[in-house]
């Protein structure tokens, strides 16, 4: 059933593709006749899974392409994107890294609360290398700790290491980066990459350990050859919006979001 799944998956992305790429076309074409501009839609195969464990999984899989770290003000469900939330906040201040082409997406460089520290701790940072087509996660706290090819062509959401080809010291590693609430049941949200460079990004509403969500991260999409990726802000800060599902958390503000476009 899941090798059918997965396929299912990847097929819904490339028509998604398909899909956006023809409406770019038509986008364009009546502008052209109109004046008017708009951008293409965001091109993502969505799914909801529930995990062997029991744990509820919205999915929404792409391309690095197709990310766009941003800040925002309000829930999800008020910002014209599709996308989730993205990392740590404190009264609108970012604490998590969130860098588009080394500029932190609120302020400047070396600015606290612009999104380019994980403020406090070194903590595990997705990192996209455009130049280089790779992902990796880092252990950073700022941006300028980043290792990448050029730094004109990358992103970097920060986070909580999830260590998934890691067993036997994940949850030490998440202690160390000071994960709030790892033993808690909460609403959780991660991003994550596999071997092929398409990026997961991943909410559940159901209130679980940060173990059972990665647990239920690597039972489920684990067959589609998962690397690692990173936990981020979760609980009511937990948020999605797509086409298909909507999850507002507990409704409060966030402060950035990792959009598709």
């Amino acid at each position: 059933m899941l090798p059918r799944f997965f396929a299912r998956l990847d097929k819904l992305l490339v028509i998604y593709g398909a899909v956006a790429a023809a409406s770019f076309a038509f986008t364009l074409l009546f502008a052209h006749h109109s004046g008017e501009q708009g951008p293409p839609p965001p091109a993502y195969a969505y799914a909801q899974i529930t995990a062997p464990n029991g744990v509820e999984l919205h999915v929404a899989k792409t391309k690095p392409e197709r990310i766009a770290l941003k800040a925002v003000k309000g829930n999800i469900m008020e910002v014209p994107e599709f996308g989730i939330n993205g990392g740590f906040f404190w009264q609108g201040n970012l604490l998590s890294i969130a860098v588009m082409n080394d500029r932190p997406v609120k302020g400047a460089q070396g600015e606290y609360g612009s999104g380019w520290f994980n403020t406090g701790h070194k903590r595990g940072t997705l990192v996209w290398d455009d130049a280089a087509r790779r992902f990796t996660v880092q252990q950073a706290s700022d941006a300028a700790e980043l290792q990448v090819t050029d730094r004109t062509r990358y992103w970097a959401q920060g986070g909580i290491s999830m260590s998934l080809q890691n067993e036997a010291d994940w949850r030490k590693l998440a202690k160390e980066e000071n994960m709030p609430a790892l033993n808690e049941a909460r609403m959780r949200t991660g991003i994550v990459y596999d071997k092929s460079n398409a990026v997961w990004l991943v909410v559940t509403p159901t209130p679980c350990t940060g173990e059972q969500f990665r647990a239920a991260i690597a039972g489920s999409l684990g067959r589609s050859g998962l690397v690692d990726g990173v936990f981020l802000d979760g609980n009511g800060s937990s948020q999605l919006k797509v086409a298909q599902a909507s999850l507002p958390g507990d409704k409060r503000q966030i402060y950035q979001m990792i959009a598709l476009h």
